[in-house]
């Protein structure tokens, strides 16, 4: 039904004093009651699948928007879901792909996302803390996360429900989605052994993120178990500008020539690594290898023999966003909580 027919039964009492439809409009219109109405839009469990749709449609059609003052008079919530991110992050691969995919997990729900940045030079504590001081949001959602990272520490005192985009050392107390970036890093060792690498160069995250952690203990326990060498790089960290890990990867392939393989965990470094091993006349996949994550599906674009294991940020968005309204509506229920598990399958 168009929006025009839908309008024609619209009749003058059930509209607001500023002519706006309401509840009361949408229930004129699909025959429910008004608490019915409420609940459907409020995604309650229940309403059947099919009403929640009617209504959702005809709210759409009539072009009805709540008025969120009164749903926080009526509620107490705000019907927001706050997605805290640093404004440095890699936009090439997590970035854009979290925000669109906790976006889509939110679309047909009552919650919207707002996205609270914070800079590198400012306390990643103070956008949390702003959120929950002044109720501005339901429910927050972080990544970057440390294995006792304060944000979280400080959420779960003040039992205000958020959801993680990674795991700390109380994962078993908190909703989070994490990808196994120790599997990541053993299985990134054993392809690499298999293909005859004897030297591995391992471009880490920054050591204060808990992933950066898992990574190394994965390529540790890879290189026993495939009997390879692997180091660590000091210095640079998959984060550092793509100019600085150029400059590095080429003195130390000048100074090491036996390196044979550069693990990276980013797409941004990975590329910076082929720069430096092609300046310093070698071709990926022939003399060195470069195996790297990525969130989007663009690295072989760029040089096929890449070897890459793929991240499932898409998964990850909208998992994180029903995980943080169950959060808000279910607190005493168990978190959710997924662990993604990369398979032995390099591209």
């Amino acid at each position: 039904m168009t929006r025009s027919k839908r309008q024609s039964g619209i009749t003058p009492a059930t509209l607001s004093a500023d002519g706006k439809p309401t509840l009361k409009t949408i229930a004129h219109l699909s025959g429910l009651a008004v608490p019915t109405v409420s609940r459907a839009l409020n995604d309650a469990p229940d309403i059947g699948v099919e009403t929640k749709k009617l209504i959702r449609k005809i709210a759409n059609d009539i072009g009805y928007v709540p008025n969120r003052a009164g749903v926080r008079l009526r509620t107490g919530r705000t019907n927001v879901i706050g997605l805290v991110m640093t404004t440095e992050h890699d936009l090439m691969s997590h970035s854009a792909r979290l925000i669109s995919s906790v976006a889509a997990g939110l679309r047909h729900t009552p919650f919207h996302m707002v996205v609270t940045p914070f800079f590198p030079d400012q306390d990643p504590m103070d956008p949390v803390r702003y959120i929950v001081e002044t109720g501005s949001a339901d429910a927050v959602i972080i990544n970057q996360i440390q294995a006792q990272d304060p944000r979280v520490a400080y959420l779960m005192e003040r039992n205000f429900p958020f959801a993680t985009h990674g795991r700390t050392d109380w994962a078993d107390r908190h909703p989070y989605y994490d990808y196994d970036n120790e599997a990541f890093g053993h299985l990134a060792v054993k392809q690499l052994a298999a293909r005859g690498r004897k030297d591995i160069l391992v471009i880490a995250p920054p050591p204060e993120h808990n992933y950066s952690q898992h990574i190394m203990s994965g390529v540790s326990s890879g290189g026993v178990a495939n009997d390879v060498q692997v180091t660590v790089a000091t210095g640079v960290t998959s984060d550092t500008i793509s100019a600085e890990i150029v400059a590095f990867l080429r003195e130390t392939l000048k100074n090491r020539p036996s390196i044979d393989a550069v693990i990276t965990a980013s797409t941004s470094s990975a590329m910076a690594a082929v720069a430096a091993l092609e300046q310093h006349g070698a071709q990926v996949g022939q003399q060195i290898d470069v195996f790297a994550k990525e969130a989007i599906p663009f690295l072989k674009l760029f040089r096929a023999d890449i070897l890459t294991l793929s991240e499932q940020v898409n998964t990850a968005g909208d998992f994180l966003a029903k995980a943080a309204i169950q959060a808000i509506r279910q607190p005493d229920e168990p978190p959710m909580q997924c662990l993604e598990v990369p398979s032995d399958d390099a591209q």
